[in-house]
């Protein structure tokens, strides 16, 4: 004991003074503290991350395709059992994610235009302020496919070609990649598939984040945008969370505020998984409001 407190520089008279709680609390004081890098009293210089939830609604062609889809899985999901039932599901939730996103992800063939998307339409948005700024963006998506479908869409609306980290590149690929990002002041946008550029990259050139769709794990968001939000950082980070109102991703993005403790979960999950949950209650989260 007595080399543990001298070590921790508390004066032996004063441990045998305290009472046994205060005793406690100077014995295991070293092993319990802890520091976060938005703590101002160890990292005085990072500066502030602004998370903002930019809201859409569905175009007249989604918000058609989002009930068709719906009833129909719906119908399916009454009739499983087992694993077959949440198959069903993971399948709607799958299925009404590419339709909220654009409408090309989830049928493979139509417009690819912002204008049949109102997220893509707000993505746009946001992005045109940005660039006005002359600052850097990184955008996160779950989908190779989305970043497929952002690129000509970006460069049609926007008149500038983004780079797109994927798992497809090979490594020579990647580091080329970021470092055009990080010198090149031309390239002023990167799209991201979750999977690759969510751990790992450090992209602190960048001032914006942009997750176009959401993974409802907070854990896995964060991750992504301390790719921008990280020792080194000079300038304010403005995180932009697009969600589409009236729809599943406007609930479940309650559901997952209001129960910070499922950090750790990557679908929401409470009292009960969503495919553990009844027909009436999966209607009630899914269906249009």
């Amino acid at each position: 004991m007595r080399e543990f407190l001298k070590r921790y520089a508390v004066p032996i008279e004063k441990f045998k003074q305290t009472n046994r709680a205060e005793k406690l609390k100077l014995s295991i004081s070293p092993f319990v503290l802890r520091r976060l890098k938005t703590d101002k009293t160890v990292i005085t210089d990072l500066p502030e991350k602004v998370v903002l939830d930019e809201y859409c609604y569905l175009s007249k062609i989604q918000a058609a395709m989002y009930e068709s889809i719906l009833n129909d899985i719906m119908g399916k999901i009454s009739e499983a059992q087992g694993i077959n039932r949440r198959g069903m599901i993971f399948k709607l939730i799958t299925a009404l994610k590419q339709i909220c996103n654009h409408p090309y992800q989830y049928k493979k063939s139509g417009e690819m235009t912002k204008d049949v998307s109102g997220k893509c339409d707000k993505f746009i948005s946001v992005l045109d302020g940005i660039i006005e700024n002359k600052e850097k963006t990184v955008v996160f998506t779950q989908y190779k496919e989305m970043g497929k479908i952002l690129v000509p869409i970006i460069q049609n609306e926007l008149s500038t070609t983004p780079l797109f980290f994927h798992g497809s590149l090979n490594t020579a690929q990647r580091e080329a990649m970021l470092k055009q990002f990080k010198e090149d002041n031309d390239s002023k946008i990167m799209i991201l598939s979750l999977k690759a550029g969510g751990t790992g990259l450090n992209l602190t050139n960048a001032t914006n984040v942009i997750h176009y769709d959401l993974w409802w794990n907070p854990a896995v968001e964060d991750q992504a945008t301390d790719r921008t939000y990280r020792i080194g950082q000079k300038n304010n980070v403005m995180v932009h969370r697009l969600i589409t109102l009236g729809t599943f991703e406007e609930k479940i993005d309650e559901m997952i505020k209001k129960k910070k403790e499922l950090v750790n979960m990557a679908v929401f999950e409470g009292e009960k998984t969503i495919t553990d949950l009844t027909d009436e209650e999966i209607y009630n989260i899914f269906t249009l409001s």
